[in-house]
């Protein structure tokens, strides 16, 4: 039981009463042994808490821990010998580190902060305190004296941080020695006292073993998840509140080579990164006169000056998702942050709200555009009922359409069952091969046998280009896609007529789409008509009426300049129509289909 709770006790009578020991003591109480002498020791803490507290100022002006201790074991001698107490020196000792904790720790907490088994430590006010422990919270019976105790505690935790927390700014974000984060408020926003709520973080880092062991996702999952920071591709870890991202933000940041150079960026600083060259900055409040104040996005934007390799931001809460998204659009590929967010889309909603709050009028198609071309992997985090935390959803941004941000997850979880209340269930492969599997081969990595479950690819199915900046630097047969059979456009001779169906943008020599504008693409669906009119006898002259269909109904004009290159003075008859969504999925602009004579 610790101090408060004996002083509490002793002070309210709800343990065994004991009487004040006068200069001449009465006869004792006939009572059992053992409360007698939790009792005594309850009433020894109280004495000695009422003196502690007036020389409390002076207590914390002591320069040396030893002096503290030493002043406190003064207080206790002379309330033993003052009145006649009769204690063991082992619980002398206990007495004396109590009040230690009183003083240079946290008192009541320190206890909960050094059991290994307790995640979470929540104060609601200074009678009700709550723990997490195995992903339950369970109430444990902890108490301070009174609101000021708890107001003591919390200006013990942040004034070695140079933070503050009064009536004017009643609200502050800390961290303990350990890293563990704490998040304190204070009336008059609170009503029901000061509350501290304390994320402890182990204090050695977890690994991708410890994660396997948990149940967080299997070694196979890890290791797909390690060519994915390898290949430098951005990622995102969104969740909901204690359901782990942090946590899995440490290991994922653990596959990060040695020789880069690391910039992490923190409202207050988590983050337990192993690697030699590792920059960490924290964002700081303002000071009391409203002034001084550094935030995520000063510090984001200083980052970029840093030539850092990956930008790590801790969490994107607000309008610093724009500098972040911006950053991984720059050249700092790889880099990594967490989200709240109860699934993937409502990350992809999140950060789009949260770069409307940077203050530019940005159409919201251009920020959809943004996210879509820098985030590539978004890894779900979740806390299931049974108190487990697990990876969920690992899901690939590849691309836009219609203003939507395209999305496939990659890997989802599926429960199969709930046995005396565990949660059964394992993360699988979706069968989607996702876009960016070709960034593996041109960064020089060799996968497994069996490529974490994900299937081959298909040459039957249309494979989407990979976004532009995965191909820079490759060899042009590794950038090579497989051959997209969209597209290739079904001939039918009938009645002395050819009829050609939908032709694409489709390079033949490597069966890729032709990057460019809708000049380029048109371009090169004439040019693959030409060749597949010519084959069967026919020509661009003997075209009598034609099909096109645009991606974007603006860009007409600009198609029809190369159109009329081709089809000068009396051009066929022709129409425009809807593009099919296996079209826009290939990322064409433009498709073109024909009638001709034989």
């Amino acid at each position: 039981m610790s101090l408060s709770q004996r002083v509490e006790k002793a002070r309210q009578g709800t343990d065994t009463p004991v009487a004040a020991v006068p200069a001449e003591p009465p006869a004792p109480a006939k009572t059992p042994a053992s409360h007698g002498r939790e009792a005594l020791l309850a009433d020894i803490l109280a004495r000695a808490q009422r003196q502690v507290i007036g020389s409390f100022a002076s207590l914390l002006d002591a320069p040396d821990p030893a002096e503290v201790r030493e002043t406190i074991s003064g207080i206790i001698d002379r309330i033993l010998v003052a009145h006649s107490f009769s204690v063991t020196r082992t619980e002398r000792l206990g007495l004396i580190d109590e009040v230690v904790h009183e003083v240079t720790g946290l008192g009541p907490l320190e206890p909960l902060l050094r059991d290994d088994t307790i995640t979470e430590v929540m104060v609601n006010g200074p009678n009700n305190v709550f723990i997490e422990r195995g992903g339950k919270i369970l109430r444990v019976p902890v108490t301070f004296l009174n609101d000021e105790h708890v107001q003591r505690i919390i200006d013990r935790i942040i004034a070695p941080l140079g933070r503050r927390i009064d009536e004017s700014s009643p609200r502050v974000d800390a961290r303990l020695p350990d890293g563990s984060r704490v998040n304190a408020i204070i009336a008059p926003l609170s009503l029901i006292g000061p509350v501290i709520t304390i994320r402890k973080f182990a204090a050695k880092p977890f690994t991708v073993a410890d994660l396997v062991g948990f149940g967080t996702a299997s070694a196979e999952i890890f290791d797909f998840l390690r060519h994915c920071v390898w290949a430098r591709l951005n990622i995102f870890v969104s969740g909901g509140t204690g359901s782990g991202k942090t946590t899995f933000l440490n290991v994922l940041s653990s596959f990060i080579p040695e020789d880069e150079r690391i910039v992490t960026v923190e409202d207050a600083a988590e983050l337990q990164l192993r690697q030699e060259h590792v920059v960490t900055l924290e964002a700081r409040p303002a000071n009391s006169e409203g002034t001084g104040e550094i935030s995520i996005r000063d510090l984001l934007r200083n980052a970029l000056h840093m030539r850092p390799d990956r930008i790590i931001v801790g969490e994107c809460r607000s309008a610093e998702a724009l500098d972040m998204i911006q950053a991984m659009m720059t050249g700092q590929d790889g880099s990594l942050s967490t989200g709240h967010a109860n699934t993937t889309q409502d990350m992809l909603r999140r950060l789009e709200t949260m770069i409307l709050m940077s203050g530019y009028a940005l159409p919201l198609r251009a920020i959809r555009e943004q996210i879509a071309s820098a985030v590539d992997v978004i890894v779900h985090t979740a806390r299931l009922k049974d108190g487990t935390r697990k990876i969920v959803n690992i899901t690939e941004v590849y691309g836009i359409e219609d203003d939507e941000i395209l999305t496939q997850d990659i890997f989802a979880f599926d429960q199969t069952d709930y046995v005396d209340g565990k949660v059964i269930g394992e993360l699988k492969a979706t069968g989607v091969r996702p876009t960016f599997m070709g960034v593996f081969k041109t960064s020089g990595f060799e996968l497994p046998k069996g490529e974490f479950g994900i299937p081959p690819a298909d040459p039957k199915k249309p494979q989407r280009p990979g976004k532009a900046r995965w191909s820079i630097g490759a060899p042009p047969e590794a950038a090579a896609a497989p051959h997209a059979r969209v597209g290739e456009g079904r001939a039918v001779a009938a009645g002395g007529m050819i009829y050609v169906s939908a032709i694409g943008p489709i390079n033949p020599a490597t069966g890729q789409v032709t990057a460019g504008d809708i000049k380029d693409q048109a371009r090169q669906c004439i040019k693959n008509l030409q060749a597949k009119l010519e084959g069967l006898g026919s020509s661009l002259e003997k075209v009598v009426w034609a099909n096109w269909a645009l991606r974007e109904s603006s860009e007409f004009d600009a198609f029809n300049d190369e159109w009329v290159r081709w089809f000068p003075g009396d051009s066929p008859v022709g129409q425009g129509t809807v593009m099919s969504p296996a079209h826009r999925r290939a990322g064409f602009r433009v498709s073109i289909g024909v009638i001709a004579e034989a």
